[in-house]
């Protein structure tokens, strides 16, 4: 009696997920929301050199104290994994954009495609560096930054210009930005 198993190997599981990849991506390009094509373009835009965070940062520096510990930590997480993602990440994976359509089926959710590499998603990887770096000092910031984080990550994909691995890379990077830079500020504070 054979073993029709197919056989794991690194490779296999590589092809699988990039198989899976590409048809999560192509699931949400062929999908009609007309509701959420203007708010996630938008929203893909607004996160462009992390104006958002940014922006967040500012506000929570006006207070003393620990709102303006959470961005000065926010803002060196956003740095880690901004250079992590756009110097290493995209110059040593170099994955291609995602293929989008002359004749797409919804072209005014586009924003316009970036001239780097895909992979991993550098919007995503600084948004959720914010978010996890703010979190830990400004609890009651963590679930609606956590959640900004997850918004601006989908938009990459629902805009065309990422693949949902690509966002789920840049999630991993970001949470270990903020990690090291959390981590790191407790140190420097013990000692």
């Amino acid at each position: 009696m054979s073993d029709r198993r197919p056989k794991l190997s690194a490779r296999s599981l590589v092809t699988d997920l990039v198989t899976l990849d590409q048809a999560l991506y192509e699931a949400v390009t062929v999908t009609r929301t007309p509701t959420l094509d203007t708010a996630l373009r938008r929203l893909s835009a607004a996160a462009d050199h992390s104006k958002l965070s940014f922006a967040v940062a500012a506000a929570l520096s006006l207070r003393r104290g620990r709102p303006r510990r959470a961005a000065v930590l926010g803002v060196a997480a956003i740095g880690v994994a901004s250079a992590s993602a756009n110097l290493l990440g995209k110059k040593l994976v170099r994955r291609p954009r995602p293929h989008r359509a002359e004749d797409s089926p919804f072209p005014g959710r586009h924003v316009p495609m970036p001239h780097s590499a895909s992979f991993p998603s550098g919007h995503t990887a600084s948004a959720v560096a914010f978010a996890a770096a703010v979190g830990p000092t400004l609890p009651v910031a963590a679930v609606p930054l956590g959640l900004l984080a997850c918004a601006v990550g989908y938009s990459r994909v629902h805009t065309g210009v990422h693949y949902p691995g690509d966002v789920v890379a840049g999630a991993l990077l970001g949470t270990g930005s903020a990690a090291l830079v959390v981590g790191l500020a407790a140190r420097a504070a013990r000692n």
